[in-house]
C-alpha cells in the first residue's frame, strides 16, 4: 500500500467562526484541492455549520486542520479530536494553546533566555505614560489571542496609545503592548525535522498588516533572504528552539525581527500557518523543491507516526 492508501478518509477542516475565517477558507480550499489531486480520499468540512457532531458523522480516519485563530488553532479543536480518537495534523493541545497566547509564549521564551521584545499587559485604566516610559516609542499594541495581525497597531505617540488599546480590545479581552523593533522582518517555517529557508518580508508601507499579508500584490518576499549562510543558520536554530519551547510539532512558523545591531528578536509562533497563495510556508517549501502537493502530503503523513490518537 502507498502512503496515500494508508491515510484513509481525510477531512480538511476550514472556515470556522473566528476572525480569521476568510483566510481559513482560502487555506482549506487550497489544501483540499492538493490532497484530492494527489489521490487522497479527502473532503472539506466547515465546523461553523455542524460543529463536532457534523465532523464525527463524516467518520474521518484523520483530520487536516486548516483552521486559523481561536476555535481551531488554540488547542480546543485539538483536545476534542483527541477525545474522539481522531489523528490530526500539527501541534497538540498544549503547544496550540500556548502558541495562541502571545504573552505566555513570551514568558516561556524569556524563561529560557530566548530573545523577545519586552512587553506589558494593558487595561482600560492603564497609565499610558508609564507604558511609554517603560517600552519607549514607537511600540506595538496587539490582541493576545488573535492572528493575521488583526487588531494590531504601531503607536508613535502617547496620545495614540489609548485608541490603539480600544481597537485591539475589539478582538480580545486581553491586550498587550510590546517594544517595537526597528529593522527587517523574517519568518522561518518548520516542517518536521526540516528548517525551511528564511524569508525576509518587505512591505512598501512598512507594516506587515492583514492587507499586506493577504490582499496586496506589493509585498515583497525575499527568498533567499539575503543573510549569510552562517547567520541564516543561526536564525534557523533560534526558531527551532522557539518552536520546541512551546511544544510545537509537525509543522509551524516563527516570526522574527532583526534590529540594526543584527540581533534577532522572536515575535510569535504560528502552529497552524496560512496556506493561501500569499502564504509563507508554501513559498519556503517550494524553494527547496517541495511543491504544494508534496507539502500537504508531508504534513498529513506525519499523523501516521504520531503518538497521539
Amino acid at each position: 500500500m502507498s502512503v496515500v492508501d494508508d491515510l484513509g478518509r481525510v477531512v480538511v477542516i476550514f472556515g470556522g467562526d473566528s476572525a480569521e475565517r476568510e483566510v481559513s477558507l482560502k487555506s482549506g480550499s487550497a489544501v483540499l484541492a492538493a490532497l484530492q489531486k494527489a489521490g487522497v480520499a479527502a473532503i472539506g468540512y466547515d465546523p461553523a455549520g455542524g460543529g463536532l457532531v457534523g465532523l464525527e458523522a463524516l467518520n474521518p480516519d484523520r483530520v487536516f486542520i486548516a483552521l486559523h485563530g481561536r476555535g481551531g488553532e488554540d488547542g480546543t479543536l485539538q483536545g476534542a479530536l483527541e477525545l474522539l480518537g481522531i489523528p490530526y495534523t500539527g501541534s497538540g493541545v498544549l503547544a496550540s494553546a500556548l502558541g495562541m497566547d502571545k504573552q505566555r509564549t513570551k514568558l516561556v521564551w524569556q524563561s529560557l533566555g530566548l530573545p523577545t521584545p519586552e512587553s506589558l499587559m494593558l487595561s482600560s485604566d492603564a497609565d499610558w505614560s508609564v507604558v511609554v516610559e517603560r517600552l519607549g516609542l514607537p511600540l506595538v499594541v496587539k490582541p493576545v489571542h488573535e492572528g493575521s495581525t488583526l487588531g494590531i497597531s504601531i503607536v508613535h505617540s502617547r496620545e495614540a496609545l489609548q485608541a490603539a488599546y480600544r481597537d485591539a480590545a475589539r478582538f480580545d479581552a486581553r491586550v498587550m503592548a510590546e517594544r517595537f523593533i526597528v529593522g527587517d522582518e523574517y519568518t522561518v517555517s518548520l516542517l518536521g525535522d526540516l528548517v525551511l529557508p528564511a524569508i525576509r518580508v518587505e512591505v512598501p508601507g512598512g507594516f506587515y498588516d492583514y492587507d499586506a499579508k493577504y490582499l496586496s500584490n506589493d509585498t515583497l518576499y525575499h527568498l533567499p533572504c539575503g543573510l549569510s549562510p552562517g547567520v541564516e543558520a543561526e536564525l534557523g536554530d533560534l526558531c527551532r528552539l522557539a518552536f520546541e519551547a512551546v511544544g510545537g510539532e509537525g509543522w509551524g512558523r516563527v516570526d522574527v525581527m532583526r534590529d540594526a545591531a543584527g540581533q534577532f528578536w522572536l515575535i510569535e509562533v504560528n502552529t497552524s500557518p496560512g496556506m493561501t497563495d500569499h502564504s509563507l510556508v508554501p513559498q519556503a517549501a517550494a524553494h527547496v523543491v517541495i511543491d504544494f502537493e508534496a507539502l500537504v502530503l508531508r504534513i498529513l503523513a506525519a499523523t501516521l507516526a504520531s503518538s497521539r490518537p
